[in-house]
């Protein structure tokens, strides 16, 4: 008899510690309003996915700059979509 697998992957998305504080929602509907998003779970996908571009470039960043995994890596962070 064959296992079910699991479609969830990993999380895409983190949630804020304090989900109803006014600083947290006053920032969220001004990003839903200006940027089209449907809900709140997109504002913390996009939040998240530039958390993590962002933290791999300064990985990056502290390489040595002729090493071969910045010089790659690099242009493909340039790239990312």
């Amino acid at each position: 008899m064959p296992v079910a697998q699991s479609w969830v992957c990993c999380k895409t998305y983190v949630t804020p510690w304090r989900l109803f504080e006014n600083s947290h929602l006053d920032q969220e509907l001004k990003l839903i309003s200006e940027y089209g998003l449907w809900n709140k779970r997109e504002v913390w996908r996009v939040r998240f996915t530039l958390a993590k571009i962002r933290k791999a470039a300064q990985e990056l960043l502290t390489l040595d700059e002729k090493d071969p995994r910045r010089l790659l890596e690099g242009n493909a962070l340039l790239r990312w979509e």
